[in-house]
């Protein structure tokens, strides 16, 4: 019998429902390049690693936001409206996971950046340097930083 087929299968109908939740939860480095080169005015991008690692590279158009400052307090300000997409360094770092569980809980529509930074350098985004987000330019190959 196969490995694969040995835990089960899904019916169709159960597998569209699983897949369309990770869509909800989850989004990729390509669909938020392309809000971001359309300046989608719904999504704002946070990074939830630590200051000084956001100022060494980071997804142009982010801003720093580490999880552990997030608070009732600190995200007072932030508009109810907007949806978070949160990253973080990728598949071997939980930052992006805590931010957008730490946003949710205070009432915030979010996302997570699968593969986070990683992946958005691997699919060929440029990144940002220094303490300003910078924007994303040119089918997301050049920012201006």
């Amino acid at each position: 019998m196969s490995v694969v087929l040995s835990s089960g299968l899904a019916t169709p109908g159960a597998a569209a429902e699983f897949f369309a939740a990770q869509l909800q939860f989850r989004t990729d480095p390509a669909d938020l390049a392309a809000d971001l080169l359309a300046k989608a005015p719904e999504i704002v991008v946070l990074d939830t690693r630590s200051v000084e690692i956001y100022q060494a590279g980071h997804i142009p158009g982010a801003i720093s936001f580490p999880h552990r400052t997030m608070t009732a307090a600190s995200t007072a300000q932030l508009d109810r409206s907007k949806v978070y997409v949160c990253y973080c360094d990728g598949i071997g770092c939980n930052g992006s996971t805590w931010g957008a569980y730490k946003m949710a809980k205070l009432g915030f529509q979010v996302k997570e950046l699968i593969g986070g930074i990683h992946w958005w350098q691997q699919d060929g985004y440029a990144v940002a340097t220094g303490a300003e987000p910078g924007v994303l330019l040119d089918e997301g190959i050049r920012c201006e930083c």
